[in-house]
């Protein structure tokens, strides 16, 4: 079957990005050196990105990326093997064609039938690499994220983030690169960063951090199918179930997040009617069974917070006592900034505004998105107190720390109407 018609840029770039991490995954389980396939298959991507436009998508685009990617790296096997007597050796006693691997079009339907990106999610989140390392090397390996996404996820500068992928890469090349599973103790250690992963690039997924979308599917749909595959395998992980649980119950929304002509709509002002009650459904199922177990988790009590609101008709139906008791747990499991803005969110709907507003005075966060978030807060609650003045007020400052287009047309579309509401009020 001869290639698919040229497909334009944003098509071939949207393609590239899913196909990254499977075939990384392919080549690292064939040759083990993450650090010298990982350059492989960034050369592979860009000789794609070239090719395609112009000549059309293989039929078999990842097969293609593989055995590409494949000869760069044994181009690189045999360049470096004139400089590393070790290296040498191994080149002599592998054959060429091993290296090689199949002919392309058999890569091709190998690679098609198999998918490698859970193996490189454990790879990467191997236990002797420092956790920020893990972090930042599995979401640019495995969720795709650029150095700048990453950064902004941890609120720390993109130079730091290049610094912490640059130095796990060069621990796992110290290490032949060869780090795979070699017990459940082995698993049980990776696990946490595998699942911080999961949740990370489905949030950006979610709500991208910066650029014109509010949503970006792939990224999404690329965690919520990681984590089925992983829980598929570990059936009787509490945590790992509450994660999925609170993906498709936040995913579920994903209809109702904006309106007809493109802004974002808060949860308290969505059309449930529009919320897939088929992941609803599946999310209560999962985040009932993880809890059962009596092993709570910081994941489970997400989701048992996005369940409450599931379940209830409308905002103002919504238990709000039951979230703030969840966030009271949540805040001893796994505290931070936004676990207490969001509390006082909860609080400010379950005892009033100015309660709410009290909570948010402790939580002045330094960080841009934090200070973001925290204005953003205080003109939801100074806008239910009546104080419309000095909600848009704050809207506005929210508004001109976004990075996110859609964040801030909403919150700017918010301040201006506030502030014209505040003009047209009698002295």
């Amino acid at each position: 079957m001869p290639p698919t018609e040229p497909a334009s840029d944003g098509g071939v770039e949207g393609l590239l990005r899913e196909l990254a991490p499977q075939a990384l995954g392919a080549l690292v389980r064939r040759y083990g050196d993450f650090a010298r396939c990982e350059d492989a298959v960034q050369e592979a991507l860009l000789a794609a990105a070239q090719e395609w436009p112009r000549s059309g998508v293989p039929e078999r685009p990842r097969g293609w990326l593989v055995t590409v990617a494949a000869r760069r790296y044994v181009d690189e096997v045999r360049a470096d093997a004139a400089r590393s007597r070790r290296e040498a050796a191994d080149l002599e006693a592998t054959p060429r064609d091993a290296l090689l691997g199949p002919p392309a079009d058999v890569a091709a339907e190998r690679e098609a039938a198999r998918d490698d990106t859970l193996t490189l999610l454990l790879l990467c989140c191997h236990p002797d690499l420092p956790p920020p390392s893990q972090l930042a090397l599995t979401l640019r390996a495995v969720g795709g994220l650029t150095t700048a996404e990453i950064a902004r996820a941890f609120l720390v500068p993109e130079s730091t983030i290049g610094q912490r992928i640059s130095r796990a890469k060069a621990r796992m090349r110290e290490a032949g690169g060869r780090f795979a599973l070699r017990s459940r103790a082995d698993l049980d250690a990776r696990m946490p960063v595998v699942l911080q992963v999961l949740y990370l690039v489905f949030n950006e997924g979610y709500a991208a951090s910066s650029g014109p979308d509010l949503h970006r599917a792939e990224l999404t749909g690329e965690a919520i199918r990681l984590a089925r595959r992983l829980h598929a395998q570990l059936p009787s992980w509490p945590e790992l179930q509450g994660l999925l649980a609170l993906m498709l119950l936040t995913e579920s929304r994903r209809a109702a997040r904006t309106s007809a002509d493109g802004f974002l709509v808060p949860l308290p002002e969505q059309d449930r009617s529009l919320w897939d009650r088929e992941l609803v459904a599946e999310g209560l199922a999962l985040v009932t069974a993880a809890l059962a177990q009596g092993r709570p988790g910081a994941y489970q009590v997400q989701a048992a917070i996005a369940a409450v609101h599931a379940e209830a008709p409308s905002a103002e139906e919504t238990d709000w006592k039951q979230v703030v008791a969840l966030y009271d747990v949540l805040q001893q499991l796994a505290p931070g900034p936004a676990v207490s803005l969001n509390r006082a969110v909860a609080v400010g709907m379950a005892d009033g505004p100015a309660a709410g507003l009290a909570e948010l005075q402790a939580q002045e966060g330094d960080g841009s998105a934090a200070r973001i978030r925290v204005d953003a807060v205080r003109g939801h609650l100074l806008e239910r107190k009546g104080d419309v003045a000095g909600a848009a007020a704050a809207y506005r400052a929210a508004a001109a720390r976004a990075a996110s287009v859609p964040e801030q047309r909403f919150l700017a579309r918010r301040a201006a109407e506030l502030a014209a509401r505040a003009a047209a009020r009698p002295e």
